[in-house]
């Protein structure tokens, strides 16, 4: 979907990989998942899902992989920005459109501090289930099942609605179908023409909130500028590259989109380019890492401020036996609190390993706190600090600082305060909208790429 078509459409079969390999998972302990095993609805969904044309395709996956090889060699950088939790509801073209352009936007700015390719990565089209703390959720005297995200129930505090249901998983297929189609859309019809997302990032500057980024600002300016005089080739410069990814929770789902590439013979996850495991469920012997270890996309694992150098080393060992350039990245959610002394004894373990993976930091999963007034919230200082001390760490030990993984909208929401012009607890009752965690709504999330992008130019 993020490429042309001629490149990437070939090789992958329409119907479901067969290898008794892929179902060892079965046998293994499956945090996370729902309770519809075994019911007829369940198998009627597997078995048409399993029926479906692939999502995405094992070409796409193949450069994507290569692109991210770039990216763990410090040649490349990723941006992967989107929803915590998609929802069915909110599939809408104007809302797919401004999380596009929200990611387009940052990417141009992030390009520019780099001074290499950014990688544009949604966690769109697929990151519909959610894990959580607790099965149950309790309200007053009344206790229903906790909401898993649309591919499982919904987010209604109903018994309807918190029903288990195998159908939603057919219908987060078809939605992240149709996401799919209008990313293509956006990406290669016009809309990423850089001079279009230039004028963009002008808008957010006319904000005298961020007049400190304005010398930035003035250079990529005169950078487009400098482009249009020596007769650049802008037609090239309409189109865009963009990935999906979301977190392969829901093993039922992720197996029954499967798919066998004719090309080589192996097992790709066609529900989306790029797939992570979360902190949750990264056991090595658990279901998660033995089913993702057996797919050709590239792999990312969340790794929390518990994580070990040997952990890290036992699941590169796991997902990663061949060393494969772009197969596996690091996602590291430490905290701010924690990152600095955390995080140097994990990349050092890899380092000395020889090991090349791609590291990323995810800044907003360890610094999610509870407002006076009730609201699940992050503090946009919390995030930034947490980034630079990501980059710090990585600066110190002579590694690569591949990329940035954030909860983000492309609307102008109020869930995280803070930022050059804040958000204030009192506007959550109006403007906080997200089913789980706070996400960076548009302004926040441009004045993050530009502080980035500050570290990138010094890394």
């Amino acid at each position: 979907m993020s490429l042309p078509v001629h490149a990437t459409l070939a090789g992958t079969q329409s119907g479901p990989a067969t290898d008794p390999a892929l179902d060892a998972w079965r046998q293994l302990s499956a945090k996370q998942q729902p309770s519809w095993q075994g019911s007829p609805e369940h198998a009627r969904a597997v078995a048409e899902l399993g029926t479906l044309p692939p999502l995405v395709f094992a070409g796409e996956v193949d450069v994507l992989k290569s692109r991210l090889a770039a990216a763990a060699r410090g040649e490349a950088f990723l941006l992967q920005g989107g929803d915590c939790a998609e929802t069915f509801e909110a599939a809408t073209a104007d809302r797919i459109q401004s999380r596009v352009k929200t990611i387009l936007q940052m990417a141009v700015v992030l390009t520019y501090g780099a001074q290499m390719p950014v990688i544009k990565m949604g966690r769109m089209a697929g990151q519909f289930a959610k894990p959580r703390s607790s099965d149950s959720e309790t309200r007053g005297d009344v206790t229903l099942p906790a909401f898993r995200g649309d591919i499982v129930n919904g987010y209604e505090f109903t018994p309807e609605s918190r029903v288990h249901n195998p159908a939603r998983m057919v219908q987060a297929y078809h939605t992240s179908a149709s996401t799919l189609n209008l990313i293509r859309a956006f990406t290669q019809g016009g809309f990423a023409d850089l001079r279009l997302v230039h004028s963009w990032n002008q808008g957010f500057m006319s904000n005298p909130a961020y007049h400190e980024y304005e010398q930035l600002a003035g250079e990529i300016d005169r950078a487009v500028h400098f482009m249009e005089a020596c007769g650049a080739d802008f037609e090239a410069l309409k189109r865009a590259e963009f990935y999906a990814s979301h977190e392969a929770l829901l093993l039922d789902y992720e197996r029954a989109l499967t798919r066998t590439d004719s090309r080589t013979g192996t097992p790709y996850d066609t529900s989306g380019h790029f797939l992570w495991i979360g902190e949750r469920t990264r056991e090595l012997d658990g279901a998660h890492v033995d089913f993702l270890s057996k797919v050709r996309n590239p792999i990312g694992v969340k790794l929390g401020p518990t994580t070990t150098g040997q952990d890290a080393l036992d699941l590169i060992n796991k997902l990663d036996p061949d060393r494969e350039p772009g197969r596996l990245t690091f996602i590291t959610r430490m905290g701010a609190s924690k990152i600095r002394e955390a995080l140097p004894p994990i990349v050092q373990a890899v380092r000395d390993s020889g090991a090349q993976v791609v590291w990323v930091t995810d800044p907003m999963h360890g610094n999610t706190v509870t407002s006076q007034n009730g609201y699940k919230t992050r503090r946009f200082e919390d995030v930034m600090d947490e980034v630079r001390g990501f980059f710090d760490v990585h600066r110190a030990m002579g590694t690569v600082p591949g990329g940035l993984h954030v909860e983000m909208t492309g609307d102008d929401v109020a869930e995280c305060l803070g930022g050059a012009d804040p958000i204030r607890e009192e506007q959550f009752d109006e403007l906080y909208e997200s089913v789980c965690d706070p996400r960076l709504n548009h302004a926040q999330s441009l004045e993050m790429a530009f502080l980035v992008a500050e570290h990138l130019a010094h890394r």
